[in-house]
């Protein structure tokens, strides 16, 4: 890595170390390009090098998280759709539990997109892994439906989790939605 992809590493690094730090005082829809700029000690140009606006540092955040939460599920070696559904829902939990960005997405409209990337590279992820026909077995409006059921369920689930202050384990959590998802939607799919 030459010396100016190490500084804009750095200065991207900086940039969300800021805007997650952020997360923890204000909602990111009040979170400004200054307020940032301010926290990472960077200015405001740096900023706008790497992203036009705070939704887009917004979207790259997300990215980042689904990122996270497949490269923490690449060291899992699952024995079976049970195993492999509980170690993707504890991830999620786990990573909602310390990432304050998650828990303030789940508040707001953006929450589904998110989700709906999240549970759909899930799918993928299911499919490839397992030795069972790859191929859908409902139609691709069928499919829709039951990717939004599920999006709406993991949501509906980590928002009172959050909401309850995180009273139960990420293990219980992750039990539930496996449970639900292994019982309600994977046999349709």
């Amino acid at each position: 890595m030459n010396e100016f992809d190490e500084r804009y590493s750095t200065a991207e690094d900086a940039i969300f170390d800021a805007f997650f730090a952020l997360l923890k005082e204000k909602d990111f829809d009040r979170i400004t390009v200054a307020d940032v700029a301010k926290k990472a000690g960077v200015v405001r140009s740096t900023f706008y090098n790497h992203y036009e606006n705070v939704p887009a540092l917004v979207e790259a955040a997300e990215d980042r998280t689904i990122r996270d939460i497949f490269r923490m599920m690449e060291s899992f070696h699952p024995k079976d759709d049970k195993s492999m559904c509980t170690s993707y829902y504890l991830a999620i939990c786990n990573y909602t539990r310390k990432n304050p960005f998650v828990a303030n997405l789940l508040k707001s409209p953006r929450g589904d997109a998110f989700f709906e990337k999240a549970i759909t590279m899930f799918h993928e992820y299911v499919t490839n892994l397992t030795s069972t026909s790859a191929d859908r077995k409902v139609s691709e409006e069928t499919f829709s439906y039951l990717i939004a059921g599920m999006i709406g369920t993991t949501i509906g689930i980590l928002h009172k989790w959050i909401s309850d202050d995180f009273s139960e384990s990420p293990e219980k959590i992750a039990d539930v939605l496996t449970h639900i998802f292994l019982a309600g939607f994977l046999p349709y799919l």
